[in-house]
């Protein structure tokens, strides 16, 4: 019996202890922001965003029966003191991706496209600048499995991204497939312009 209590003391001094580290870890800033009150505005929420890190932040509110509102905070570009404009293009980087398999999945749902047409049967000028464009599935792309070259991986990307879609398509056209589609997984290229 002496055993059994000493293993639970023993057991709840480890649980108190793993409990006051694990305060340590806890996102606070986080924490508080999302207990604090709101603010009483759109506007005035943006605003208290820049708080949390962001150099700038736009945010677009669509309500039924009324027109669409932007709201803006911070800079566009900070180094020229251009203030977040809500009309500014941006670009949206991996983020366009939900938007393209949303896109697709409403397409499909409308029988306007299918999970096993390949980019070829899509796009025919594809055929032979595209390694396996014949094999590649709508399903391939969407899952990230279709081998086709990652844009962000071809030369000078960085220094002098593409300024269109076409210009990005060139970029990848006529290279070596990086790997057999279906049989791995990466990052698709990403159109945005």
């Amino acid at each position: 019996m002496k055993k059994k209590k000493r293993a639970q003391w023993i057991i709840r001094a480890i649980l108190l202890i793993s409990t006051a580290v694990s305060l340590y870890f806890v996102p606070w800033a986080l924490v508080l922001a999302w207990l604090a009150p709101l603010p009483d505005t759109i506007q005035d929420q943006v605003s208290e965003a820049l708080g949390h890190g962001f150099d700038g932040i736009i945010v677009y509110v669509d309500e039924a029966g009324k027109p669409p509102a932007y709201y803006a905070a911070g800079w566009h570009e900070r180094e020229k003191n251009i203030p977040a404009n809500p009309q500014a293009l941006f670009k949206i980087g991996s983020i366009g991706k939900l938007y393209d398999a949303a896109a697709v999945t409403k397409l499909v749902s409308n029988k306007q496209l299918s999970l096993d047409g390949t980019l070829a049967d899509y796009f025919s000028e594809f055929t032979g600048r595209i390694e396996n464009a014949d094999s590649i599935t709508l399903r391939m792309m969407v899952q990230h499995r279709s081998g086709i070259p990652n844009l962000t991986n071809t030369p000078d990307f960085w220094v002098n991204p593409p300024k269109s879609s076409e210009e990005a398509l060139e970029r990848i056209f006529d290279l070596p497939a990086n790997f057999e589609p279906g049989k791995s997984i990466s990052i698709p290229i990403q159109i945005i312009c």
